[in-house]
């Protein structure tokens, strides 16, 4: 809905959002599949010290597994990684 209203690209943040960090991934791909054109992800290598939002942070051996659902996830959509990097 955001996208129709704007010509704006949407990017849509999924650690804040779910607030857990077994919830970003699958919040990203639910922002894939809407048709976001990016996500913002907090990342921290050692989240339980973070001094602000270490619960939702990412530790570096999950980038791997992001990184795999942006590169994979749009195809299962119909959708090439570039026409998804454009929120086509």
């Amino acid at each position: 809905m955001a996208q129709r209203l704007s010509h704006l690209p949407v990017i849509v943040d999924p650690s804040h959002s779910g607030g857990r960090r077994d919830l970003v991934l699958p919040l990203t791909r639910a922002a894939i599949a809407v048709g976001a054109y990016g996500v913002i992800i907090d990342v921290h290598p050692q989240p339980e010290q973070a001094l602000c939002d270490g619960p939702q942070a990412l530790i570096d051996t999950d980038l791997g597994e992001l990184a795999q659902v942006m590169t994979d996830f749009p195809a299962l959509l119909g959708k090439s990684r570039a026409a998804a990097a454009v929120g086509a």
